[in-house]
């Protein structure tokens, strides 16, 4: 039978064939005087073995190991891993389904819903009230959390939930708005990072203790700081014995 006869058979499109056989998986006959390919009843079977296994989720790396050989026990194992991969990927979707359920459940939405609850009730008792410092900093918690892994978000969860409800960093806040438009060498800068290292909770302090500014700050949100801001943060870190 020639390749269209044999992608009806068993169910595929002439350019899977192709493909399969570009690939390696399916071996590609010699062409006969005619010009054409001539499969047969073997090429067919091997055709539909090979979509067995990509429907079940195989990649095509996967699928020529398992061709590669035909003991029973390698494809088990494979067949078992790929399970396990999808009770992973089961429970991650019941997850996020979770989650979606969790916010449609309440009654008002707003920005702060989409992130985890538990940082949403942090960042809801941060102070802000019109600084756009701290509005910068809320947005960047967030970020954090969101990009992090499980250790990631609970250390940063560890660090921030001791600014939550304190009033005494909204001075502070607006005394690095008022920044905006100040130069590096202001001496306010030299003020307000020593004020701010005083009112760090401890386990932010230690934490940031001998880290580089530059690492911990991406380029990104440097470029959103003004030259003023960005002194404060860096003189910050020095005094906390990350910088020079």
């Amino acid at each position: 039978m020639r390749i269209g006869e044999l992608a009806a058979l068993v169910g595929v499109s002439t350019r899977t064939v192709r493909h399969y056989h570009h690939q390696g998986l399916l071996p590609e006959p010699e062409r006969r005087a005619n010009g054409y390919r001539e499969y047969g009843l073997r090429d067919a079977v091997e055709l539909a073995r090979v979509r067995r296994l990509a429907e079940l989720g195989l990649s095509l790396d996967e699928i020529r190991d398992v061709l590669a050989d035909d003991r029973g026990r390698e494809l088990r194992e494979v067949l078992a891993e790929l399970d396990r991969d999808l009770a992973r990927q089961q429970q991650a979707i019941a997850d996020r389904r979770a989650r979606l359920a969790a916010l449609l459940a309440q009654q008002e939405l707003h920005p702060d819903s989409a992130v985890d609850p538990e940082l949403a009730e942090v960042l809801a008792a941060l102070p802000v009230e019109g600084s756009s410092f701290a509005a910068l900093d809320r947005d960047v918690f967030a970020l954090v959390h969101t990009a992090g892994g499980p250790e990631q978000r609970a250390e940063l969860l560890d660090m921030i939930r001791p600014l939550a409800g304190n009033a005494d960093l909204l001075p502070l806040y607006r005394r690095l708005d008022a920044l905006a438009g100040a130069e590096p060498d202001d001496p306010e800068v030299d003020r307000l990072a020593e004020e701010l290292v005083a009112h760090l909770p401890p386990v932010m302090a230690e934490r940031m203790a001998g880290r580089i500014p530059g690492e911990e700050l991406p380029a990104a949100l440097a470029e959103e700081l003004a030259p003023a801001q960005l002194a404060v943060i860096h003189r910050l870190f020095a005094l906390l014995g990350g910088g020079d």
